[in-house]
């Protein structure tokens, strides 16, 4: 009988031990679980902050575009040209008495 005791008592240990481990590794894969959710949430948020100063800086270069479009239509507008060409080059448009027409 004191056997019978002994295995029963070794098999209660024995399960008592087995669900300490798996309590153990259970708690183990939670707190693995948990650190990965905390290092995704913090790449998220680096990448969403990337992102914001991205479309910034993108706003920003769109709006020097528009404003170089701007200065380049006012550089090159006839007038401006015709202007330059009288002032600095002493350029005319010609009489009519001036002007050759050439045939082929």
């Amino acid at each position: 009988m004191l056997q019978g005791r002994i295995d029963l008592a070794s098999l209660r240990r024995l399960r008592i031990g087995t669900g300490l481990l798996l309590v153990a590794a259970l708690v183990v894969v939670t707190l693995v679980s948990a650190v990965a959710v905390v290092a995704s949430s913090h790449q998220t948020r680096e990448q969403y902050a990337r992102l914001q100063r991205l479309e910034r800086e993108q706003n920003q270069l769109q709006t020097e575009w528009g404003q170089l479009l701007l200065e380049e239509s006012a550089w090159s507008s006839p007038a401006r040209i015709e202007r330059l060409a009288v002032e600095r080059l002493e350029m005319r448009l010609p009489d009519v008495h001036e002007a050759e027409v050439i045939r082929p």
